[in-house]
């Protein structure tokens, strides 16, 4: 999968996945665009992936709000004057709780960036790959977006929004050579897992752990970078016919029936 010479747009540049992502996409070639609201992780991010010899820069946005949205699709157009690869990656978990005691502001807040955050990537970056009739974009779902998850009524929501939007995009620009598709990791080993584990056992966050990856048939978290292996396939010309779908990377736990207590990045 050689990348070298295409623009790559990566939003959540600086989470795990989105990180494992850019580096991925930095040895294979790309140039890159991270995109976090977070200065310093994305900052962080931008080092390791120039440390790899990658042409890369750094945005600080927040993928809720359209004026910032616009504002990455433009700072990549007016550098590179494409974009070729779009991974719609950012995405928050929120607090773990029962749906009847969830605040409506902590709901609007997830689905605003969770959901909303994906449709205006969608929004803003299908407009330049239909004019260069051409690109691929990989949004982050979730096995939350496939089953039920105790605990994240809000998460589980927004992530199935994220496949219905994939799917739907996805019909809407296929006569144009633009492939839109998701990814639907699992537990995956990151902050954001980790701070499900605390929510979940705040008092031994290792006893959680150790649920979760006992209902997982492979017996163990991903990686960020078997995530990212995949989103690298999505966006590659080895997948050139597949679109309008979703690669679930979650060591067989979807398969095995029953709720899903995982999140990821």
């Amino acid at each position: 999968m050689n990348f070298s010479g295409k623009v790559v747009v990566i939003t959540g540049a600086g989470g795990g996945i989105g990180r494992a992502t850019a580096l991925a996409f930095a040895n294979a070639g790309a140039k890159l665009l991270l995109v976090d609201l977070d200065s310093q992780l994305g900052e962080e991010s931008l080092a390791q992936v120039r440390a790899r010899g990658a042409a890369a820069e750094f945005l600080r946005a927040d993928v809720s709000r359209s004026a910032d949205v616009r504002a990455y699709v433009a700072k990549a157009v007016d550098e590179h004057g494409r974009i070729d690869c779009f991974f719609n990656n950012a995405g928050i978990e929120g607090k773990v709780g029962p749906i009847y005691e969830v605040e409506e502001d902590a709901f609007d807040t997830i689905i605003s960036v969770n959901l909303k955050g994906v449709f205006l990537g969608l929004r803003h970056v299908l407009p330049v790959m239909l004019k260069q009739r051409g690109g691929t974009i990989v949004n982050t779902a979730s096995v939350a977006a496939l089953v039920g998850s105790p605990g994240l009524s809000a998460y589980v929501a927004s992530k199935h929004g994220v496949l219905g939007l994939t799917r739907a995009a996805s019909t809407d620009v296929a006569g144009y050579g633009v492939r839109v598709n998701a990814v639907c990791p699992g537990p995956v080993q990151t902050r954001m897992i980790r701070s499900l584990e605390e929510q979940r056992s705040p008092k031994n966050p290792e006893a959680a752990a150790a649920a979760m990856r006992a209902a997982i048939p492979t017996g163990r978290y991903a990686t960020p970078e078997e995530v990212a292996n995949v989103v690298l396939y999505l966006c590659s010309e080895l997948s050139g016919n597949v679109t309008g779908t979703h690669i679930t990377i979650d060591g067989g736990r979807s398969g095995s029936g029953g709720a899903v207590g995982a999140v990821h990045r």
